[in-house]
Parts: structure tokens; C-alpha cells; sequence
């Protein structure tokens, strides 16, 4: 496996659920050396569920780690390197059910993971992630009766899904970005969306308002294998 290989895994059964939000509630958040990415003047921040099966730490799989749920709350940024714009992910927060992947991703990446039962419902038309909060079982479900295919490259559904770049703002002020590698997924718009989370007490008062609005949108996503490289500090 090439050395620039930090993690490989599929990502599978993606629920991604999109809010509007005001710039300014991302600011504190935005990693330095990029700047917001926006939809049509829109800024966006998004609740996903998603399974992680098949992990592959450095090439090697690590018993009882291999497959779990993940829910994730994210925004969207930008890096111009060269002439090239580097679209990527910010994680405002991730949730996972075991504290080894939180005590790896925190320690290398800085990432803000922590770690809560979790439980998950798959079926070809349906996903749904719970996770427990002090305020007792948050709920994720999204579910379709549309048609899946890869949407077009200017589509709302690419913008959410295809940004191949993540960035992790570091403890001394600096920025971590790294590549992630996939193919483009096959995707359908989400139907019925419900999503039944203790926002105050998760992510904050600042994203309450927020995340009690109507999405502007839902997407379901089969997902496929990833490769996730090495960081590099800006």
C-alpha cells in the first residue's frame, strides 16, 4: 500500500441532510487558509449518516473496528492552490460507537469525534442512524422512492457529495488537509427526512435555529470504497 495511504474503508448507505445557514455561525469554525464554500450564494451545513465497513488502518484491519455507523455534522470549504480550487469538508463534530476510532482520529487529525451507543436500520429504500445523548435516542432516517443515478457535475446532490478534500483547523492555529479519493456515487433525492436530535446539547445553541428549520434538501447516496491520505499541515 503506498505510504501516503492513511486509512481505506467503505462508505456506504449515505444520509445527507442540508440547512441553510448564516456565515457568520461557521466562522469560528473555518480552518485557516480556506474560505466558505457556497451553493448557488447559499451556505450550507449538513447532518450525514453513513456506515464505515471494511476499515483498513495503515493497511491493517484492527479486530472489532472494522464496521460502524457514523454521524457527522459538516460544512463546506475551499482552497485555491495554483489555479487548482481544492473543494473540501470541515466537521463541526462526528459520532461513532467505538472510542478507539475517537481516541485515532482526535490524536492524528484533531478531529472533533466522540463516542456514544449507536444503533442502525438499512434497507434498499430507507436509512436510519440513532445515536444516545444524555436527552436519551437521536434519530436520522431519510428514505426514497426515486430513482438512483449519478447526478450531473453542476447538480446540488455533486456539491454535497463530491468534495474531495478535508480540513481540520490544529491546536497551534494551523490547518490539516488531506485527499479523499472516490468514485462518483449514485444518488436519489430523500423523500421523507426526519431528523430528532438534542442540537444544544450535541453541537451547541449556535446551531439550534438552525438545525430546527426544514432542510432545503435530502440525498441518499450508495456510496463505495475510499481512500483516505495522509495529512498535510499548511
Amino acid at each position: 500500500m503506498p505510504e501516503s495511504v492513511f486509512l481505506t474503508a467503505d462508505w456506504l448507505n449515505l444520509a445527507l441532510v442540508n440547512y441553510k445557514v448564516e456565515p457568520d455561525v461557521l466562522a469560528p469554525y473555518v480552518p485557516a487558509g480556506t474560505e466558505i464554500d457556497l451553493w448557488e450564494g447559499r451556505c450550507y451545513v449538513s447532518v450525514v449518516g453513513l456506515q464505515f465497513l471494511k476499515t483498513k488502518l495503515l493497511g491493517v484491519p484492527i479486530p472489532f473496528h472494522r464496521d460502524f455507523p457514523e454521524v457527522n455534522l459538516r460544512f463546506y470549504v475551499r482552497r485555491e492552490v495554483e489555479g487548482e480550487v481544492r473543494r473540501g469538508v470541515v466537521f463541526i463534530k462526528e459520532i461513532v460507537p467505538l472510542h478507539a476510532v475517537t481516541w485515532v482520529a482526535r490524536g492524528i487529525y484533531n478531529e472533533n469525534y466522540v463516542t456514544l451507543p449507536m444503533r442502525e436500520e438499512i434497507t434498499a429504500d430507507s436509512f436510519q442512524y440513532e445515536w444516545r445523548s444524555k436527552e436519551g435516542w437521536n434519530r436520522l432516517r431519510t428514505e426514497t422512492r426515486g430513482e438512483w443515478s449519478v447526478p450531473d457535475l453542476d447538480s446540488e446532490a455533486s456539491f454535497v457529495a463530491e468534495h474531495y478534500w478535508g480540513y481540520a483547523a490544529q491546536r497551534d492555529g494551523s490547518t490539516l488537509e488531506y485527499e479523499v479519493e472516490h468514485p462518483r456515487w449514485r444518488m436519489a433525492n430523500a423523500d421523507d427526512v426526519e431528523y430528532d436530535c438534542d442540537v444544544a446539547g450535541l453541537y451547541g445553541d449556535e446551531f439550534v435555529e438552525v438545525l430546527s428549520r426544514e432542510p432545503v434538501s435530502a440525498f441518499m447516496a450508495e456510496g463505495s470504497e475510499v481512500v483516505v491520505r495522509r495529512g498535510v499541515r499548511l
